[in-house]
């Protein structure tokens, strides 16, 4: 079983940064793609990046340019910065994890004020 810690999530002027991250333990099989998704109230979850093994990245079309994802191999850890928030990035942001089976972190609240 996957446990994913997330942290980093907050309040945050618009305009400001923050930066998430996302530890993984406990996998016996090798950690694939790790990425970050965010649902805002009354929407649906949507992808916000995603990044492969080797580091291949792709963005929702949203954040590019503002945020850039990047992970620590060695540390099973994936991070999310984010610059020049906006309101509407304003989501629980939660971490998603392939490995073998798909796991998801609990979610962490950002919140950009304007």
């Amino acid at each position: 079983q996957v446990q994913l810690v997330e942290s980093g999530g907050g309040l945050v002027q618009a305009g400001g940064s923050l930066r998430l991250s996302c530890a993984a333990s406990g996998s016996a099989f090798t950690i694939n793609d790790m990425g970050w998704y965010r649902q805002a109230p009354g929407k649906q979850r949507e992808l916000v990046a995603r990044i492969s093994r080797r580091g291949n990245t792709n963005y929702a079309d949203s954040v590019k340019g503002r945020f850039t994802i990047s992970r620590d191999n060695a540390k099973n850890t994936v991070y999310l910065q984010m610059n020049s928030l906006k309101p509407e990035d304003t989501a629980v942001y939660y971490c998603n994890v392939d490995s073998l089976l798909i796991y998801w972190g609990q979610g962490t609240q950002v919140t950009v004020s304007s």
